[in-house]
């Protein structure tokens, strides 16, 4: 691919029908959210509750592996990624919105005591209540209201500074060239990757595993890694391909989809891996405080069970298996939303049981629209701050070896 066809000041132009409709699909959201609270009961509200928590999370986390994405691609000093590195860029922007959003999710939902009623409840770590639960009361140093809020501002906090920071050294770059935004983010997302190594297990643990305070995993974190990492490189792809097909970012070849289908089809298998070990590990432990995690996504979301299992292994895996299916942009963007979609039953399984009463596993519109309306904030948002800048990074200084990559 010759570079003198490059347009290096070419900038996506968010308007028309996809503004429209990502703004429709906030609307319709809302009104969603709106009907759970207003014509629901109890077992609705807590429907209601856990579909924000679903959405907020998954918003979140695929923000926030954009910008891993963009650490690993620094660290690794990648070549073959420096000209799609707008979209994850845009990604990790976005999730300062995220953040925000996912806090006060969670905030409201201790407050109105419809999530997390496992483990802030009234009375549990009193010994003279009915109430009292001594492994509750165990834990109740690391499970309590102030610190548990405090970890989620801290972590989420410290996401959203180096997202920011990264942002700014790729600005920084366009203009004035050179390797010092270049080494300054080498050296930042160093450091990124051992926080958010560190955090991301205990980010997991306190916003999906406390749900269900009784029980505890030590795969649990590593489980919502693989799902967030393989979730963030379905929405990079599908993103793409997009862009692509409307004429934007021509220079993204065949071998660019190659690699991010590689990746797809490899944290699919991971993802997998993590899945069964923790299954395995439970069942054949057979203790009652941990058998009773699947029991209840057996006896009350069986369908989802196994529907979770086909969509973020058997699809990718078989339809990713073939060099040509990761190279075509029809079949990587179905498996891409294959993806995207099974994650979404993924959250569905790892949330609804915790927070919401044994047996009221209802889908409707709730569900629905609940997640309209995040994709339509999703789109909205990422897509105006890929607006702002020109879709290339065009000081980059491994550019050429992306515009030219080839498998």
């Amino acid at each position: 691919m010759g570079t003198h066809n490059i347009n290096f000041s070419e900038q996506f132009e968010f308007t028309g029908k996809v503004k429209t409709l990502s703004i429709v699909g906030i609307a319709l959201g809302i009104a969603a959210v709106a009907y759970g609270f207003i014509a629901g009961d109890k077992v609705m509200h807590e429907r209601t509750f856990a579909n924000l928590l679903l959405m907020g999370y998954y918003f979140a986390c695929v923000c926030m592996s954009g910008m891993f994405f963009l650490a690993v691609q620094y660290v690794a000093q990648a070549g073959w990624s420096a000209s799609i590195l707008r979209v994850p860029q845009a990604m990790a922007k976005t999730l300062p919105i995220a953040a925000v959003i996912l806090v006060v999710i969670i905030s409201a939902g201790l407050y109105t005591h419809n999530l997390y009623h496992h483990w802030h409840a009234d009375g549990l770590t009193d010994p003279n209540s009915p109430n009292y639960d001594s492994l509750i009361a165990g834990k109740s140093v690391f499970l309590n209201v102030p610190f548990f809020l405090g970890r989620q501002v801290v972590f989420l906090g410290v996401y959203s500074i180096f997202a920011m920071l990264f942002v700014k050294l790729s600005y920084n770059e366009d203009l004035a060239g050179g390797l010092e935004s270049y080494r300054k983010g080498f050296k930042n997302a160093c450091i990124f990757l051992v926080i958010y190594g560190f955090t991301t297990p205990i980010f997991a643990f306190d916003t999906i595993m406390s749900l269900e305070a009784h029980w505890f995993s030590t795969m649990f974190g590593w489980y919502n890694f693989a799902a967030m990492w393989v979730s963030s490189l379905a929405t990079i792809a599908i993103i793409l391909i997009l862009l692509r097909r409307a004429g934007y970012m021509q220079w993204v070849n065949n071998s660019h989809l190659h690699n991010l289908g590689q990746f797809i089809f490899g944290f699919s298998i991971f993802w997998t891996y993590v899945w069964f070990a923790q299954f395995l590990l439970i069942y054949y432990a057979n203790m009652p405080e941990e058998t009773v995690y699947f029991y209840k996504r057996f006896e009350y979301y069986k369908f989802w069970f196994f529907l979770n299992l086909a969509m973020n292994f058997l699809a990718p895996v078989l339809l990713l298996m073939d060099r040509d299916n990761k190279r075509t942009d029809v079949k990587l963007l179905f498996v891409s939303i294959v993806v995207l979609l099974g994650h979404w039953v993924d959250y569905y399984q790892m949330i609804m049981p915790g927070a919401v009463e044994d047996g009221h596993n209802g889908f409707g519109i709730v569900e629905i629209g609940t997640a309209i309306g995040f994709v339509g904030l999703f789109t909205f948002t990422v897509l105006t701050s890929l607006s702002k800048k020109p879709l290339i990074a065009k000081n980059h200084p491994l550019l050429q070896e992306s515009l030219h990559h080839q498998l």
